[in-house]
């Protein structure tokens, strides 16, 4: 599957794992489980495979560690 096939639309299923992420239903994007921003498959970089959250940066990503750590978050 590449950027170039023709059933790449909308919103793709996505099973977030430790270092990797599998394709379960086609698309061109995820949203970030923060901001509510599309994330293109090519630049999804950042994800809880707990959660199975993904998030569109860094700054999504430490803020989501924030609300699921309050008491780490306090100390830092």
């Amino acid at each position: 599957m590449n950027a170039f096939d023709a059933n790449l639309e909308g919103k793709a299923v996505v099973h977030y794992g430790d270092g990797e992420w599998v394709i379960l239903k086609p698309g061109r994007f995820v949203v970030c489980a923060v901001s509510g921003k599309r994330i293109a498959l090519d630049a999804l970089k950042y994800w809880n495979p707990v959660r199975q959250e993904a998030y569109a940066g860094p700054q999504e990503a430490f803020k989501r560690w924030q609300e699921l750590n309050p008491q780490e978050a306090a100390k830092a």
